[in-house]
Protein backbone atom coordinates (compact mmCIF):
# COMPACT_ATOMS: atom_id res chain seq x y z
CA UNK A 1 0.00 0.00 0.00
CA UNK A 2 1.27 3.45 -0.90
CA UNK A 3 1.68 5.94 1.97
CA UNK A 4 2.55 9.65 1.93
CA UNK A 5 4.34 12.10 4.20
CA UNK A 6 2.68 15.54 4.32
CA UNK A 7 4.91 18.34 5.65
CA UNK A 8 3.30 21.53 6.98
CA UNK A 9 5.69 24.21 5.72
CA UNK A 10 3.40 27.07 4.69
CA UNK A 11 4.28 29.13 7.76
CA UNK A 12 8.02 29.40 7.13
CA UNK A 13 7.90 33.12 6.37
CA UNK A 14 8.40 35.35 3.39
CA UNK A 15 12.19 35.61 3.62
CA UNK A 16 14.73 32.83 3.52
CA UNK A 17 17.99 32.76 5.42
CA UNK A 18 19.36 32.36 8.92
CA UNK A 19 16.34 34.01 10.49
CA UNK A 20 13.88 31.34 9.35
CA UNK A 21 14.02 28.56 11.91
CA UNK A 22 12.72 25.79 9.60
CA UNK A 23 15.62 26.40 7.18
CA UNK A 24 18.44 26.86 9.67
CA UNK A 25 21.26 24.35 9.02
CA UNK A 26 21.54 21.89 11.92
CA UNK A 27 23.45 18.90 10.55
CA UNK A 28 27.18 18.67 9.79
CA UNK A 29 26.63 19.10 6.04
CA UNK A 30 24.01 21.84 6.19
CA UNK A 31 21.03 19.53 6.79
CA UNK A 32 17.89 21.16 8.18
CA UNK A 33 15.46 19.47 10.60
CA UNK A 34 13.15 18.54 7.70
CA UNK A 35 15.91 16.44 6.15
CA UNK A 36 15.96 14.10 9.14
CA UNK A 37 12.16 13.73 9.20
CA UNK A 38 12.09 12.85 5.50
CA UNK A 39 14.98 10.42 5.93
CA UNK A 40 13.16 8.68 8.82
CA UNK A 41 9.86 8.57 6.92
CA UNK A 42 11.50 7.06 3.83
CA UNK A 43 13.24 4.41 5.95
CA UNK A 44 9.91 3.59 7.63
CA UNK A 45 8.36 2.88 4.22
CA UNK A 46 6.66 6.10 3.11
CA UNK A 47 6.77 6.43 -0.68
CA UNK A 48 6.11 10.09 -1.31
CA UNK A 49 6.38 13.53 0.31
CA UNK A 50 4.01 16.46 -0.26
CA UNK A 51 5.21 19.85 0.96
CA UNK A 52 2.48 22.33 1.84
CA UNK A 53 3.93 25.77 1.19
CA UNK A 54 2.84 29.21 -0.01
CA UNK A 55 2.87 29.73 -3.77
CA UNK A 56 5.17 32.76 -3.53
CA UNK A 57 7.82 30.62 -1.81
CA UNK A 58 7.86 27.79 -4.36
CA UNK A 59 11.00 28.80 -6.26
CA UNK A 60 13.14 29.40 -3.18
CA UNK A 61 11.81 26.35 -1.35
CA UNK A 62 12.69 24.06 -4.23
CA UNK A 63 16.20 25.50 -4.42
CA UNK A 64 16.84 25.06 -0.69
CA UNK A 65 15.36 21.59 -0.12
CA UNK A 66 12.73 20.44 -2.63
CA UNK A 67 14.97 19.73 -5.63
CA UNK A 68 17.42 17.84 -3.43
CA UNK A 69 14.70 15.69 -1.84
CA UNK A 70 13.06 14.93 -5.19
CA UNK A 71 16.17 12.92 -6.14
CA UNK A 72 15.55 10.38 -3.36
CA UNK A 73 11.73 10.23 -3.02
CA UNK A 74 8.68 11.18 -5.09
CA UNK A 75 7.94 14.82 -4.28
CA UNK A 76 4.92 17.05 -4.83
CA UNK A 77 3.65 20.44 -3.64
CA UNK A 78 0.36 21.81 -2.39
CA UNK A 79 -0.27 25.47 -1.69
CA UNK A 80 -2.00 27.06 1.28
CA UNK A 81 -3.33 30.48 0.43
CA UNK A 82 -5.41 32.82 2.54
CA UNK A 83 -8.02 33.26 -0.22
CA UNK A 84 -8.47 29.53 -0.99
CA UNK A 85 -11.99 29.48 0.44
CA UNK A 86 -15.24 27.63 -0.34
CA UNK A 87 -17.77 29.37 -2.53
CA UNK A 88 -19.60 32.15 -0.72
CA UNK A 89 -16.79 33.09 1.67
CA UNK A 90 -14.29 35.91 1.46
CA UNK A 91 -11.24 36.99 3.48
CA UNK A 92 -12.28 39.54 6.12
CA UNK A 93 -10.56 42.89 5.89
CA UNK A 94 -7.50 42.99 8.13
CA UNK A 95 -6.78 39.24 8.16
CA UNK A 96 -3.09 38.57 7.43
CA UNK A 97 -2.59 34.80 7.81
CA UNK A 98 -4.18 31.66 6.32
CA UNK A 99 -6.64 29.58 8.31
CA UNK A 100 -4.52 27.06 10.22
CA UNK A 101 -3.40 23.45 9.88
CA UNK A 102 -6.82 22.13 8.85
CA UNK A 103 -6.92 24.42 5.83
CA UNK A 104 -3.29 23.54 5.09
CA UNK A 105 -3.98 19.80 4.90
CA UNK A 106 -7.12 20.47 2.85
CA UNK A 107 -4.78 21.86 0.18
CA UNK A 108 -3.59 18.29 -0.64
CA UNK A 109 -7.03 17.27 -1.97
CA UNK A 110 -6.58 15.66 -5.37
CA UNK A 111 -2.90 14.96 -4.66
CA UNK A 112 -3.18 12.45 -1.79
CA UNK A 113 -5.45 9.43 -2.21
CA UNK A 114 -3.73 7.07 0.22
CA UNK A 115 -3.07 6.99 3.99
CA UNK A 116 -0.84 9.87 5.02
CA UNK A 117 1.10 11.16 8.02
CA UNK A 118 1.16 14.89 8.81
CA UNK A 119 4.12 16.58 10.52
CA UNK A 120 5.41 20.09 11.22
CA UNK A 121 8.36 21.27 9.13
CA UNK A 122 10.36 22.50 12.12
CA UNK A 123 10.10 19.53 14.51
CA UNK A 124 12.45 16.58 14.97
CA UNK A 125 10.33 13.51 15.76
CA UNK A 126 12.79 10.61 15.63
CA UNK A 127 12.33 7.35 13.68
CA UNK A 128 10.06 5.50 16.13
CA UNK A 129 6.90 7.49 15.40
CA UNK A 130 7.23 7.10 11.63
CA UNK A 131 7.71 3.34 11.96
CA UNK A 132 4.72 2.96 14.29
CA UNK A 133 2.38 5.04 12.12
CA UNK A 134 3.46 3.34 8.89
CA UNK A 135 2.96 -0.10 10.47
CA UNK A 136 -0.50 0.88 11.74
CA UNK A 137 -1.50 2.33 8.37
CA UNK A 138 -0.41 -0.69 6.36
CA UNK A 139 -1.44 -3.46 8.78
CA UNK A 140 -4.35 -2.22 10.92
CA UNK A 141 -6.01 0.94 9.59
CA UNK A 142 -9.58 0.33 8.40
CA UNK A 143 -9.93 2.23 5.14
CA UNK A 144 -13.44 1.04 4.25
CA UNK A 145 -15.46 1.24 7.49
CA UNK A 146 -17.91 4.03 8.20
CA UNK A 147 -15.93 5.22 11.22
CA UNK A 148 -12.79 7.26 10.55
CA UNK A 149 -9.77 5.21 11.68
CA UNK A 150 -6.92 7.57 12.65
CA UNK A 151 -3.72 7.32 14.67
CA UNK A 152 -1.12 9.60 16.24
CA UNK A 153 2.38 9.38 17.68
CA UNK A 154 2.07 9.72 21.45
CA UNK A 155 5.13 11.52 22.77
CA UNK A 156 6.04 11.49 26.46
CA UNK A 157 5.72 15.00 27.90
CA UNK A 158 9.16 15.02 29.58
CA UNK A 159 10.74 14.24 26.17
CA UNK A 160 9.24 17.37 24.57
CA UNK A 161 10.32 20.19 26.89
CA UNK A 162 12.66 23.04 26.02
CA UNK A 163 15.56 24.02 28.27
CA UNK A 164 15.20 27.64 27.14
CA UNK A 165 11.60 28.54 27.89
CA UNK A 166 8.00 27.39 28.14
CA UNK A 167 6.16 25.25 25.57
CA UNK A 168 2.53 24.66 24.59
CA UNK A 169 1.41 21.05 24.18
CA UNK A 170 -1.75 19.15 23.36
CA UNK A 171 -2.03 17.00 26.51
CA UNK A 172 -3.84 13.75 25.76
CA UNK A 173 -6.37 11.70 27.69
CA UNK A 174 -5.79 8.07 26.71
CA UNK A 175 -7.71 4.96 27.84
CA UNK A 176 -6.27 1.57 28.79
CA UNK A 177 -6.48 0.34 25.18
CA UNK A 178 -4.42 3.33 23.96
CA UNK A 179 -7.40 5.04 22.33
CA UNK A 180 -7.41 8.84 22.43
CA UNK A 181 -10.30 10.29 24.42
CA UNK A 182 -9.43 13.97 24.14
CA UNK A 183 -6.68 16.58 23.65
CA UNK A 184 -6.39 19.63 25.93
CA UNK A 185 -4.23 22.52 24.78
CA UNK A 186 -1.98 23.35 27.74
CA UNK A 187 0.27 26.41 27.99
CA UNK A 188 3.42 27.70 29.72
CA UNK A 189 4.71 24.16 30.40
CA UNK A 190 8.14 24.19 32.06
CA UNK A 191 10.25 22.55 34.75
CA UNK A 192 10.56 24.81 37.79
CA UNK A 193 12.60 23.74 40.82
CA UNK A 194 12.34 20.11 39.69
CA UNK A 195 8.54 20.22 39.29
CA UNK A 196 6.33 20.52 36.20
CA UNK A 197 4.31 23.73 35.96
CA UNK A 198 1.62 24.57 33.40
CA UNK A 199 -1.46 26.72 32.78
CA UNK A 200 -4.78 26.42 31.00
CA UNK A 201 -6.07 28.96 28.47
CA UNK A 202 -7.16 31.30 31.26
CA UNK A 203 -3.82 31.26 33.07
CA UNK A 204 -4.95 28.93 35.86
CA UNK A 205 -2.49 26.27 37.11
CA UNK A 206 -2.76 22.79 35.57
CA UNK A 207 -1.41 19.60 37.17
CA UNK A 208 0.64 17.41 34.80
CA UNK A 209 2.88 14.38 35.15
CA UNK A 210 6.12 13.89 33.27
CA UNK A 211 4.96 10.64 31.67
CA UNK A 212 1.68 11.91 30.17
CA UNK A 213 1.14 11.55 26.44
CA UNK A 214 1.17 14.70 24.35
CA UNK A 215 0.43 15.34 20.70
CA UNK A 216 3.23 16.91 18.64
CA UNK A 217 1.01 17.26 15.56
CA UNK A 218 2.15 13.91 14.12
CA UNK A 219 -1.12 12.41 12.86
CA UNK A 220 -1.86 9.41 10.68
CA UNK A 221 -5.00 9.79 8.57
CA UNK A 222 -6.94 7.69 6.06
CA UNK A 223 -7.56 9.45 2.72
CA UNK A 224 -11.22 10.13 3.54
CA UNK A 225 -10.12 12.47 6.34
CA UNK A 226 -9.75 15.05 3.56
CA UNK A 227 -13.52 14.80 3.00
CA UNK A 228 -14.04 15.58 6.70
CA UNK A 229 -11.87 18.70 6.33
CA UNK A 230 -13.76 19.72 3.20
CA UNK A 231 -17.14 19.37 4.94
CA UNK A 232 -16.01 21.08 8.14
CA UNK A 233 -14.25 24.11 6.67
CA UNK A 234 -17.41 25.97 5.53
CA UNK A 235 -19.00 25.19 8.92
CA UNK A 236 -15.97 26.68 10.66
CA UNK A 237 -16.02 29.77 8.43
CA UNK A 238 -19.75 30.30 9.00
CA UNK A 239 -19.15 30.26 12.76
CA UNK A 240 -15.78 32.03 13.08
CA UNK A 241 -14.78 33.31 9.65
CA UNK A 242 -15.10 36.97 10.60
CA UNK A 243 -12.52 36.63 13.41
CA UNK A 244 -9.16 37.94 12.24
CA UNK A 245 -7.09 35.29 14.05
CA UNK A 246 -9.39 32.25 14.11
CA UNK A 247 -7.77 28.99 12.95
CA UNK A 248 -9.16 25.72 11.60
CA UNK A 249 -6.86 23.38 13.55
CA UNK A 250 -6.19 19.64 13.22
CA UNK A 251 -6.38 18.82 16.97
CA UNK A 252 -9.77 20.53 17.22
CA UNK A 253 -11.08 18.74 14.13
CA UNK A 254 -9.80 15.36 15.35
CA UNK A 255 -11.28 15.94 18.82
CA UNK A 256 -14.65 16.79 17.27
CA UNK A 257 -14.54 13.49 15.31
CA UNK A 258 -13.85 11.58 18.54
CA UNK A 259 -16.56 13.30 20.59
CA UNK A 260 -19.19 12.86 17.86
CA UNK A 261 -18.32 9.18 17.38
CA UNK A 262 -17.40 9.86 13.75
CA UNK A 263 -13.82 8.68 14.27
CA UNK A 264 -11.29 7.11 16.60
CA UNK A 265 -7.57 7.67 17.19
CA UNK A 266 -5.08 4.99 18.21
CA UNK A 267 -2.22 6.45 20.27
CA UNK A 268 1.07 4.84 19.22
CA UNK A 269 3.70 5.38 21.93
CA UNK A 270 7.08 6.79 20.94
CA UNK A 271 9.94 7.30 23.38
CA UNK A 272 12.13 9.30 21.02
CA UNK A 273 13.12 12.73 22.29
CA UNK A 274 11.47 15.53 20.33
CA UNK A 275 13.37 18.69 19.66
CA UNK A 276 12.85 21.84 17.68
CA UNK A 277 13.91 25.45 17.50
CA UNK A 278 11.23 27.12 19.59
CA UNK A 279 13.78 29.69 20.78
CA UNK A 280 16.95 30.96 19.13
CA UNK A 281 18.85 29.60 22.12
CA UNK A 282 17.66 26.08 21.19
CA UNK A 283 19.89 25.90 18.12
CA UNK A 284 23.14 24.78 19.87
CA UNK A 285 21.17 22.10 21.75
CA UNK A 286 19.66 20.79 18.50
CA UNK A 287 23.02 20.81 16.69
CA UNK A 288 24.59 18.88 19.59
CA UNK A 289 21.69 16.41 19.70
CA UNK A 290 22.00 15.66 15.97
CA UNK A 291 25.76 15.26 16.33
CA UNK A 292 25.18 12.73 19.14
CA UNK A 293 22.62 10.81 17.04
CA UNK A 294 25.21 10.56 14.26
CA UNK A 295 27.90 9.47 16.73
CA UNK A 296 25.70 6.66 18.06
CA UNK A 297 24.86 5.44 14.54
CA UNK A 298 21.23 6.55 14.23
CA UNK A 299 22.09 8.65 11.18
CA UNK A 300 24.98 8.63 8.71
CA UNK A 301 27.27 11.67 8.53
CA UNK A 302 25.74 12.44 5.11
CA UNK A 303 22.06 11.63 4.82
CA UNK A 304 21.98 11.43 1.04
CA UNK A 305 25.16 10.53 -0.82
Amino acid sequence: MKTTLVVLAAGIGSRFGGGIKQLTPMGPNGEIIMDYAIYDAKRAGFDKVVFIIRKDLEKDFKEIIGDRISKVIETDYAFQEIDDLPEGFTVPEGRKKPWGTGQAVLAVRGKVNEPFVVINADDYYGPEGFKAIHKYMTEEMDLTGEKLDMCMAGFILKNTLSENGTVTRGVCTVDETHMLKGVRETFEIRMEDGALKAEDGEGKPVTLTADQYVSMNMWGFPPKFIEVLEKGFPEFLAARGTELKSEYLLPTIVDKCIQSGEGSVKVLPTHDKWFGVTYQEDKPTVVAAIRELIRTGKYPEKLYD
